[in-house]
């Protein structure tokens, strides 16, 4: 009999090859167990052109209204993209459109598997990343300056007040300008979902900014962090949670020199470039998950790595592809298992686990996609292709079931 999953999870199909292994997901490890309803929203480049960027709008209000989403990856276009499926313009990430919406805040943890060592010998434990998914160079304005003049960074007071003006820079030649901004909501949710998160994990919270050089901008989201957390110290010390404050660049170097086991928060840029680089460090970016907290409840889950464009041509040409499902497996999970807590279903988070399981004894055992090959220790025999991974998962749930 097929698991009831009681309440609809938002489900964001993608593009290229992670929208071949969402499917493939769907078919041999969900439908065959679950009796589940999703609320499904198609953010394929081509859909998201022809309703003008409204259904990454509409999907995110949904995930707003029923608490659960999980995404498969999607393609920010940038100009050769946008003449490769001939879009009108170059929509922005949809990532960070959602992210807005839901005012969240992203986690990216890393899938710990103990034939897949760490390339840092040092880490032992997961490093969670805690990235702020609003502003910054992700909502910027910028200016290619063609010759001489003066770039100004310009404030007007709605209250009518003398604007402020500070000069960038006076240019004597062709140049580039960047126009920046947060605000203090987005930081202060920013602070305190890392706390929260920090505390439901019991581990120690660190946060790196670079407050030497940018006095105000940087300095602002120190003291905004420093307050939510003095606001918060009786559950921190309560749960074991310690908080440690450093320079961006010392925390990078500590990080390489640590065992791992604490959450490691980062404004936008840092989290994206660091998190990436966790995911490699601990084997793969298809062995990281990604989970988008608001502050206000509602969650997604997805994968971290991209769409994986090199295999899906390979796909096209009808050549068998190696791609590692994991991440895409988990982000599922996630979503299940949360949907699973707030509907009071034990059922559905118990599946979860056992599909997780699944997938990392699978690995365990050496039937493994061509990219932990390269990494595994032991060495594997060989690799197994994209549908065959799935298929070996599945051949393993079922003895848990």
């Amino acid at each position: 009999m097929a698991i009831q999953v009681k309440s609809p999870i938002v489900e964001i199909d993608g593009d290229e090859m992670t929208r071949v292994i969402w499917q493939m997901v769907k078919d041999e490890l969900l439908h065959p167990y679950l009796d589940m309803k999703t609320l499904y929203f198609d953010l394929h480049i081509k859909r998201r052109d022809e309703t003008d960027d409204k259904i990454t709008f509409d999907a995110a209000d949904a995930i707003a209204r029923h608490g659960v989403g999980v995404k498969c990856a999607t393609i920010t276009p940038n100009d050769a993209r946008v003449k490769e499926y001939s879009l009108k313009k170059a929509w922005p990430s949809p990532n960070g459109t959602i992210r807005g919406i839901l005012d969240g805040t992203v986690f990216r943890q890393p899938i710990v598997v103990k034939r897949i060592p760490p390339t840092v010998r040092t880490w032992k434990k997961p490093i969670i990343i805690g990235r702020h998914a609003y502003g910054d160079i992700y909502k910027n304005q910028e200016i290619r300056v063609q010759g001489p003049g003066r770039g100004e960074l310009v404030f007007t007071p709605s209250t009518g007040a003398e604007p402020v003006r500070l000069t960038i820079q006076d240019f004597k030649g062709p140049g580039v300008l960047q126009g920046i901004h947060n605000t203090e909501k987005s930081i202060r949710s920013f602070a305190k979902a890392c706390i929260q998160y920090a505390v439901s994990q019991h581990v120690p919270l660190w946060f790196g900014t670079k407050d030497t050089i940018s006095k105000t901008y940087h300095a602002f989201f120190r003291d905004v962090f420093q307050e939510e957390v003095d606001k918060n110290r009786t559950a921190m010390d309560a749960a074991g949670v310690s908080y440690f404050y450093t320079l961006i660049d010392d925390a990078v170097a500590r990080v390489m020199r640590h065992e791992g086991g604490f959450l490691w928060a980062c404004m936008n840029y840092d989290g994206d470039v660091m998190s990436d680089m966790l995911a490699s460090g601990f084997g793969s970016l298809a062995l990281m998950t990604s989970v988008l907290v608001s502050p206000n409840g509602p969650m997604e889950f997805e994968a971290a790595h991209g769409t994986v464009q090199k295999h899906y041509y390979a796909h096209q040409k009808g050549q068998p592809t190696s791609t590692n499902s994991t991440a895409t497996i988990f982000a599922w999970t996630g979503a299940l298992a949360r949907r699973g807590a707030l509907d009071s279903t034990p059922a559905v988070s118990d599946f979860a686990r056992k599909v997780e399981a699944s997938v990392i004894e699978t690995i365990e055992e050496g039937t493994m996609t061509k990219d932990l090959t390269l990494v595994c220790d032991p060495p594997a025999e060989g690799f197994v292709t994209t549908e065959g991974f799935i298929k070996a998962v599945r051949t393993r749930l079922e003895k848990k079931l």
